[in-house]
């Protein structure tokens, strides 16, 4: 009996202090202003997005528009724009986590101090341009986090696995030369009215109501990036469809011939395409470089490496030695073939023809201050000791060579820009992707 009344006691104890405590939150809830509870608004295969999220981004995004002087679309549009976009972004972080890719805090750290000096600041005061924004720097290394990790993530799985062969560079260069514009390049904005690939009829009608929407807003005067913002179908929609500068081989036929004949400020006409509809704006036009003729230096080392075993003061000495034999009429091939630890030891040293940059600084430097025939005291650089001779010098046209990689990059970044926006349809299209928008829009 004792028993049972002391558990009645300690039963009616925890309910007093349960019932006080009870009381206690209710009347500081009552007492305190309403919180609105975030919600989710997308779930975005193994994620998902809150409402918190989307407005945390459309404040950054309209930060950013307002500075560059963009009018903003209409709150439903860009919501609805920078939604597509959270998903996206979702979708990649995902599976770079999934494959074990990552950024860790010193790369960010690095990052983050070159971004407050390119804008002439320390991080503390970028810190504060931030907060004077409204912007909190976690949030910013956050994003700055994502980007740096999206763009890793597309250059492994897109870019890396691209590759450019010559003969597609001889045919580059030869539809370029029958253009006869090769110097030509322009500097584009784009509105995209994207049509499904098996587009109805109903599709397709939809889709040139738009555009001719487009088109109204445009000759009404609004600015091309709140029209692009509003409408256009494009990953950069929110930066007004800036495609950059674009040589002549870069860009596509079909829009090449509608750029040709247009004044810089010009909007196109509806360019139609198995995308869908296509509208240019002409920003700005320019001529290109037509020759590049370059310093080449002949030239021949030795080199003596540093390692466990030969130290930087053992190297020097052994360097001060052949310096001294070279001065003393020993002929400097016989001496890199006998002490050079370089692949070159075998031709005498003979480095062949060096372009600018084709050396660190420190050989380049020493390399430039010698006359024909003339030897370099040791010269000491991150891979050893070197003693240097140049041979001979001349200045040489290297257009064709610059031209041929200037087109394999111009390939390779066409196919990349390609290659990644179906990339990302891909992962999109596969996703389970489920909108909580009732409430919303």
């Amino acid at each position: 009996m004792k028993l049972m009344n002391k558990m009645t006691a300690i039963f009616n104890l925890l309910f007093l202090m349960l019932f006080l405590s009870s009381s206690i939150t209710l009347a500081a809830t009552n007492s305190a202003a309403p919180v609105k509870m975030d919600r989710i608004i997308a779930v975005v295969d193994q994620s998902v997005i809150t409402e918190q999220e989307l407005a945390n981004r459309i404040k950054t995004v309209s930060a950013q528009l307002e500075k560059q002087g963009t009018p903003l679309p209409a709150q439903e549009v860009l919501e609805k724009q920078i939604l597509e976009r959270l998903i996206v972004d979702s979708l990649q972080l995902q599976l770079a986590a999934q494959t074990g890719l990552k950024v860790d805090d010193t790369m960010l750290d690095k990052t983050i101090e070159r971004i407050a000096a390119q804008n002439k600041m320390d991080v503390a005061e970028f810190k504060e341009a931030l907060e004077n924004d409204g912007l909190s720097m976690r949030q910013f290394r956050e994003d700055i986090r994502n980007e740096i990790t999206i763009s890793r993530l597309r250059e492994r799985d897109v870019d890396n696995k691209l590759t450019v062969s010559d003969g597609e560079i001889d045919n580059f260069l030869t539809t370029q030369a029958n253009r006869g514009d090769d110097q030509d390049e322009f500097e584009i904005s784009h509105i995209l009215i994207r049509t499904p690939e098996d587009s109805s009829p109903e599709d397709l009608e939809k889709a040139r109501t738009k555009t001719e929407t487009v088109l109204k807003e445009l000759s009404d005067g609004k600015p091309f990036a709140q029209v692009s913002a509003s409408f256009s179908d494009t990953p950069n929609a929110l930066e007004g469809g800036q495609m950059g500068w674009k040589t002549a081989a870069q860009i596509p036929a079909l829009f090449l011939d509608a750029l040709k004949p247009m004044q810089v400020g010009e909007v196109s006409k509806p360019i139609r395409s198995p995308n869908g509809f296509h509208i240019l704006k002409l920003t700005n036009r320019r001529g290109g470089v037509s020759t590049l003729v370059v310093d080449q230096t002949h030239a021949r080392h030795i080199l003596i490496k540093l390692s466990e075993v030969v130290s930087e003061k053992d190297a020097k000495q052994k360097m001060d030695s052949i310096k001294e034999r070279l001065d003393n009429g020993v002929k400097f091939e016989e001496m890199a073939r006998q002490y050079s630890e370089d692949g070159s030891a075998s031709n005498g040293g003979d480095l062949g023809w060096v372009n600018p940059g084709d050396t660190v600084p420190q050989f380049e430097k020493a390399m430039n201050e010698l006359g024909i025939g003339e030897f370099s005291a040791p010269v000491q650089t991150p891979f050893g000791w070197h003693i240097i001779q140049v041979l001979e010098r001349r200045k040489q046209d290297m257009s064709k060579e610059a031209t041929r990689l200037k087109a394999r990059q111009e390939i390779r970044a066409r196919k990349s820009d390609e290659a990644y926006q179906d990339w990302v349809r891909e992962l999109r299209d596969r996703a389970f992707v489920e909108l909580h928008l009732e409430d919303k829009f």
